[in-house]
């Protein structure tokens, strides 16, 4: 049997992860600066990580939700008091994509409605309602085009026009938009779009898979704003590259025996996995080192002077770097001359989503390469 032709890749074996570094087959290290779409949070195989998992594995890894598990009681506590949503219930799913279906389908289940609205360049996952409430019909099959969704711009009058019509079940928005480019919700915007949420009776879902546990300096990049939503998913850098996500829901919504389920989420070995990542950025001080060690990127990177360079986004390790030429020469010098991994957005954007473990020193050698990249390129860093 062969795999199914749908990533493009790169011609590297990777075999193995410690810290900011991956290793291929053959020895070489690479320092990552992408962290597998910012899903290394607490840095690869991180030595407290691997002692809980292996722990639990001697236990036990799955058992069902029919009977009670205490690993996902204590990671609620947890996950709520370290997030400041102590007040929240957590529902454990096992993707970004599977906590988006779940939020879209309790905001449905709560208002009886099923009309959403979503922004141009969203990307939410890529089943069901989730595709449908991501902006990229290359990625939508007719299945999905069910006319239920209206993508509005960061417009907040363009936002309470569809919002009158009574229909809208939800709002749902990114922290900051990843695939879309590193594009930051003004906090103005976050603030007006709570109020007029509330106004329409509309559920606001912010959408902090790729944006949240920690990665612009909060825990949460809606945090920035002051809002709190009615519905936060999460998942990414929730259990460090084991498969796990959760949706956290305000106690306006009221539980029923069935209405939500999975077989696999929640299961004893993700919540050790889970856990042990809480507890790491809680010693290990990631959340601040985030922030500082993003501020820091942030200022080196606009420090460059190069006419390649249109502009430099982002918050804390989530960063964007717009080019004027098409980003992929640029990915592939720093990979094969200089062994970092990169991102990309659409054609021209640079996505920088390292672990948050990031030092500043590996911030310079970052900047160092890049520009022997754009010298290469014909453009001298003056």
């Amino acid at each position: 049997m062969n795999l199914f032709d749908v990533y493009s890749i790169f011609p590297i074996n990777i075999v193995r992860g410690s810290g900011c570094y991956v290793y291929d087959d053959n020895g070489n290290s690479y320092l990552d600066f992408y962290g597998g779409h910012a899903v290394i949070s607490i840095g690869h195989s991180h030595p407290y990580l691997v002692k809980c998992m292996y722990e639990q594995m001697q236990n036990l890894m799955f058992y069902s939700n029919s009977v009670v598990n205490k690993l996902q009681e204590k990671l609620a506590y947890e996950l709520g008091e370290i997030s400041g949503y102590s007040d929240y219930s957590a529902f454990f799913v096992n993707s970004g994509a599977e906590a988006n279906e779940n939020a879209l389908k309790l905001a449905s289940f709560h208002t009886g409605k099923k009309k959403v609205i979503a922004f141009r360049n969203s990307f939410h996952g890529r089943t069901s309602a989730a595709v449908e409430v991501t902006d990229n019909p290359l990625i939508t099959a007719p299945l999905n085009c069910n006319d239920n969704v209206y993508f509005s711009g960061m417009d907040i009058a363009e936002v309470e026009s569809v919002l009158r019509s009574g229909d809208v079940c939800a709002v749902i928005i990114e922290g900051i938009s990843g695939v879309g480019g590193i594009r930051v919700p003004e906090d103005d915007f976050l603030k007006e779009l709570r109020k007029v949420t509330i106004q329409y009776g509309a559920i606001l879902i912010m959408d902090e898979i790729q944006s949240g546990y920690g990665r612009t300096g909060k825990f949460f990049a809606h945090q920035w704003s002051g809002i709190k939503p009615d519905i936060i998913t999460v998942a990414k850098g929730i259990a460090n590259g084991f498969p796990f996500s959760a949706v956290l829901i305000s106690d306006v919504f009221k539980p029923r025996k069935g209405m939500l389920g999975t077989t696999f989420g929640g299961n004893h070995l993700g919540c050790a996995a889970a856990l042990s990542v809480i507890q790491v950025m809680k010693t290990e001080n990631l959340i601040e080192n985030a922030n500082n060690v993003g501020d820091y990127f942030i200022h080196k990177l606009r420090s460059i002077e190069s006419p390649l360079i249109t502009d430099v986004r982002g918050r804390g390790l989530m960063i964007g770097v717009e080019f004027a030429i098409s980003v992929s020469k640029i990915r592939e010098m720093l990979l094969f001359n200089h062994h970092i991994f990169t991102g990309y957005s659409g054609r021209n954007i640079l996505r920088i989503l390292p672990p948050l473990c990031i030092t500043k020193s590996e911030v310079d050698y970052f900047i160092d390469k890049l520009v022997c990249c754009l010298d290469k390129l014909g453009c001298k860093n003056d």
